[in-house]
């Protein structure tokens, strides 16, 4: 009785220099063979090429494939390796695929070998399978540079954490110890489909608070700051606190607001970041416990959809110490978070939030992608994620954006 050919399974490897037309000239033999592509994924680093192909054939066709491979490396001058794959190694294969990814994004203003083993370290602990890393960044100059220098790679792992808590907690300390950002993301369909992200103003977008500038020019400075520092740390409570400091701005003049709005310190990275954001067709928001005035102010320089914050009441040129309508505190944010997101039609998953003080964190736990930027301690305990070591644009690595992207 004749049985026909039986159905084999083959990994090919192939490095070397990298030259144009290697991995056509492979998968031309492929095709003439009518061998089934399982698998193929290519990585060039420096000018080397490295590429690994799965194929599925039959036994009486195999040994003629491999033969012509053989010989066309050999002409084209790189190596290439054969791996058979048994049936079951590959079904078990099959099934992990697209089960539980996760994304890890390091992020600093240069990656050392000892934060990626650090990092990779925990992964392998974990019992997590790193299937790529992809470094998002443009390539790092020889002569380091200003505080502009940044470095990205993304991690893409599969499989269940054994203590996803732990995991964060071994991540949040390494990124204290060693001064970078990670960020772990399930990798799902709404990470690749952020469309509204919302904004704390002041300490996120700015440099700086306004009321404590505001203040010292209305020669209450130290008095003003000094509630604002308890506010932030959580100790008073936000509107108690915002009613106890707008009062002292009374009698302030208008012209000193626009002074302020004009003279803001812009935090590093807006101008890239707004720039894509718009590009790539994200909804902006500014959801501020400051005031209306400056969210306004960066409303138009910068393009942002949608501003909420509180409004100093103003009469005859001079501030009267009062404000005009709700205080927009922390569980105002989130709500107006869950509001935009209605009126845009967008899952709440595809949101991002971003702030830096304790009054933040409602709109940082409900968001999709909630970021903690450049936060007190207390705000990056409680956050899912983290940024504190580059500027507002490092938002854009989190979506998963290269610098080829971007720039």
């Amino acid at each position: 009785m004749h049985h026909g050919p039986g159905i084999e399974v083959i990994q090919i490897n192939i490095s070397g220099s990298d030259k144009p037309g290697v991995t056509s000239a492979l998968t031309d033999i492929l095709a003439q063979y009518d061998a089934f592509i399982l698998d193929i994924g290519q990585a060039n680093i420096h000018q080397t090429l490295s590429l690994g192909i799965l194929f599925r054939t039959t036994s009486d066709r195999s040994g003629d494939i491999l033969k012509d491979l053989l010989f066309r490396a050999y002409e084209l001058d790189i190596n290439i390796r054969f791996t058979p794959i048994t049936p079951q190694e590959y079904e078990e294969w099959v099934g992990l695929q697209g089960r539980n990814r996760h994304i890890i994004t390091l992020l600093g203003r240069q990656l050392t070998a000892k934060q990626i083993s650090s990092v990779t370290k925990i992964v392998y602990d974990q019992g997590l399978n790193i299937d790529s890393i992809l470094r998002l960044t443009g390539r790092v100059p020889l002569q380091k540079e200003d505080r502009a220098l940044k470095s990205c790679i993304e991690l893409s792992v599969r499989g269940t954490p054994a203590d996803r808590l732990e995991m964060q907690k071994h991540f949040i300390e390494l990124s204290n110890n060693l001064g970078l950002d990670i960020s772990l993301q399930a990798d799902d369909v709404y990470r690749r489909a952020r469309r509204l992200i919302c904004f704390d103003m002041d300490s996120t977008l700015i440099e700086t608070e306004v009321i404590d500038e505001l203040a010292e020019r209305a020669g209450v400075g130290d008095e003003v700051r000094a509630i604002t520092e308890a506010a932030m740390r959580g100790e008073v409570d936000f509107s108690e606190s915002f009613r106890r400091r707008v009062s002292r701005l009374k009698g302030l003049e208008e012209s000193q607001l626009k002074e302020v709005a004009e003279n803001l310190p812009i935090t590093e990275g807006l101008d890239r970041l707004m720039t894509v954001l718009k590009r790539i067709g994200l909804k902006t928001a500014i959801l501020s416990g400051g005031f209306t005035y400056f969210g306004n102010y960066l409303k138009q320089k910068y393009g942002f959809d949608y501003v909420y914050a509180n409004e100093l009441e103003i009469e005859d040129g001079r501030l009267t110490g009062n404000y005009v309508g709700d205080i927009v505190d922390g569980k105002r944010k989130a709500e107006l978070l869950r509001l935009l997101a209605q009126v845009e039609n967008v899952d709440i998953r595809q949101t991002i939030a971003v702030g830096d003080g304790a009054n933040d964190l409602p709109m940082l736990s409900i968001a999709g992608l909630g970021i903690a930027f450049h936060a007190k301690p207390k705000v990056k305990e409680n956050a899912k994620q983290s940024l504190s070591t580059i500027g507002l644009d490092g938002i854009l690595y989190f979506l998963g954006l290269k610098d080829s992207y971007i720039d």
